[in-house]
């Protein structure tokens, strides 16, 4: 066997998300459908962000485990182009060492939420990735508060809980740019996400963005050790994971140890 990395790109709104589920399209069932018409043998992907329905990615990656010889990594590139739907593409396919693991040697995920506070609404062009939103936005109290969130925390009050797994986090970036007139972007990165911590942690920003909190009102939440019912899960149309980035190749094997250690091995639920 030899182990293959795959950098796939999608269009969520098609999607019942990543992980495969009966009676439902999701982006894993559609591409190991693919790949075991391909290689006439079926093949289990590995995933590093398991996002949720409608959520779309421009840099998720994957892996799996392909018998040597049956097909090299630009040929099968090719087919999956030929044959995969049109709303998912894999943009490219590497041969990587054993110790490759997409999920646990990742070292972070970037994510993206866009957000228009057009007063006429988003344009039709960006519907399908960009949320409306009905008030103007005050970025500089959203960065304000953003600021305070970085670090690590436990961050129950914005994660769906599930059993056996941890909700402490280290959230390594997220602040806002105004990209355009009337468009809002996030930028956040940690080391992992909790399922649907980022649709989380931007309601909160817009209930400061509008003016309906104060600043201080998204890290105080940090206090709480359930899911805070007062925080608002945006949409996911809005969201797009950009980036998974990986330690150097000799280093791949301590990094998935120390994330399976710490975080165990939860069950197939989305992330973001």
């Amino acid at each position: 066997m030899r182990r293959y990395r795959l950098d796939i790109s999608y269009d969520g709104a098609g999607f019942s998300g990543w992980a495969r589920q009966p009676d439902r399209r999701t982006v894993q069932g559609v591409l190991e459908d693919a790949l075991a018409t391909l290689l006439r043998t079926p093949v289990a992907l590995t995933v590093a962000g398991r996002t949720d329905a409608g959520v779309h990615a421009t840099g998720q990656v994957a892996h799996a485990d392909i018998p040597a010889g049956a097909v090299e990594p630009p040929e099968l590139t090719h087919r999956l182009a030929r044959l995969l739907p049109a709303d998912v593409r894999v943009l490219a396919v590497t041969e990587v060492p054993g110790e490759f693991d997409a999920r646990f040697a990742a070292l972070r995920r970037h994510y993206r939420y866009r957000v228009c506070d057009a007063p006429w609404g988003v344009d039709p062009l960006a519907r399908h990735h960009t949320l409306g939103w009905h008030h103007q936005l005050d970025i500089a109290a959203m960065n304000a508060a953003s600021t305070m969130l970085l670090g690590e925390h436990d961050f129950a009050a914005f994660c769906r809980r599930r059993e056996g797994a941890t909700t402490v986090r280290t959230l390594q970036r997220f602040d806002w740019t105004r990209e355009e007139p009337h468009l809002l972007v996030a930028h956040v990165v940690a080391d992992a996400f909790c399922h649907s911590m980022v649709r989380s942690l931007v309601g909160a920003l817009l209930a400061v963005g509008e003016g309906r909190r104060p600043p201080t009102w998204p890290v105080s939440l940090l206090a709480r050790h359930d899911r805070a019912s007062d925080v608002p899960v945006v949409a996911a149309h809005g969201l797009t994971l950009v980036a998974v980035d990986y330690p150097a190749a000799d280093e791949l094997r301590a990094r998935a140890e120390l994330t399976r250690a710490v975080r165990g091995t939860p069950p197939n639920l989305p992330e973001a």
